[in-house]
């Protein structure tokens, strides 16, 4: 299989699965000492991320938790951000202008700051009150964070057998996913790869993956242009573009909003001959109990994303790793 380490991949995920008890400290002592607000912060991808954790809190707990975009906070800023506020971020680089720019500033202001960058000894790193500095599984960290406090707030008490099983078998139940999804992503590819434009569907914790899906990794990393949109949206507009021949992925999840991307399932086959739909209840999770699936919905997901990704890679001879214009240059 293509950009496929097995082990390394178990490994990865088992890691970040094992900063559990580093993420419970953490929640604990900023739960106990009280906070108004909570705010996941981001931009781009990290603002997909942070809209999944929040869709995925929302249905699940009564905790006051909140998108804030960065360039938004600095601009426009956020009179409900306080000093009584949590504010939680993702970085890999440690260094994104715009979130440095905001925290900069919310910084300022007193909040709580939980920061999870993968590179330490960079600004942001050095702005966290709070800090882990591991790499990858950006949403499984957010989750984490998010079922400690739904737990503390009373809201999850099937939190410790919940973590029991995806510390015994999340990380190879994903590995197989991948592996039983390489021939469809390789057809996928094949079929898609020079498409003029493809659109993405989604709703639920799987939305903010759509999101990014389509603008980091389609537009940015393969140079492919695609639209994302919200599964509800989908029906208030978008479809009127749709044809026999428009290219169009719907992502089903298992979540609260499963419905949502149902119906959009139901009427793509009476409007369009060229649509894909890729339902994560069409993967096996080995020891992960039925009733946890729609929590974990998304990594199913990107576990077949991954597997396309390699091979739309390998079919144009694009390595998703180069880029034209972002950070290459001041803009």
């Amino acid at each position: 299989m293509l950009k496929f380490d097995e082990q390394k991949q178990i490994e990865s995920v088992s890691g970040a699965i094992a900063l559990k008890n580093e993420i419970e400290h953490i929640i604990d002592e900023v739960y106990d000492r009280g906070f108004d607000n909570i705010y996941y912060l981001g931009i781009g991808g990290t603002y997909a991320s942070s809209m999944q954790a929040v869709t995925y809190i929302n249905g699940k707990s009564s905790l006051p938790v909140f998108v804030q975009h960065a360039a938004e906070y600095y601009t426009t800023g956020n009179k409900r951000l306080t000093e009584k506020s949590i504010v939680i971020l993702s970085s890999v680089t440690g260094s994104t202008q715009e979130v440095v720019k905001a925290i900069k500033m919310i910084k300022e202001l007193g909040s709580t700051i939980i920061a999870f960058v993968d590179e330490p000894n960079t600004p942001l790193a050095e702005t966290g009150d709070y800090v882990i500095s591991y790499p990858g599984n950006e949403q499984l960290k957010y989750f984490m964070a998010a079922d400690r406090f739904m737990y503390r707030n009373g809201e999850f008490p099937d939190y410790e057998a919940y973590y029991k099983e995806l510390e015994e078998h999340l990380a190879v139940a994903l590995v197989e996913v991948e592996k039983s999804a390489d021939n469809f992503g390789f057809e996928f590819a094949e079929k898609h790869r020079h498409d003029a434009m493809h659109y993405f569907i989604g709703a639920g914790n799987q939305w903010g993956a759509v999101y990014s899906y389509a603008m980091c990794y389609w537009e940015e990393q393969s140079w492919l242009r695609s639209k994302s949109i919200h599964a509800a949206e989908f029906l208030h507009g978008t479809l009127e573009i749709v044809d026999e021949n428009t290219p169009v992925t719907l992502f089903i999840g298992e979540d609260e909003q499963r419905e949502l991307a149902e119906r959009v399932g139901n009427l793509l086959p009476r409007i369009c001959g060229n649509y894909t739909i890729i339902d994560s209840k069409d993967y096996e999770l080995p020891g992960i109990s039925d009733k946890y699936r729609g929590r974990l919905s998304y990594f199913i997901m990107h576990a077949v994303t991954q597997r396309i990704d390699a091979h739309v890679e390998k079919l144009n001879c694009h390595p998703l790793e180069i880029r034209r214009y972002y950070r290459q240059f001041d803009y």
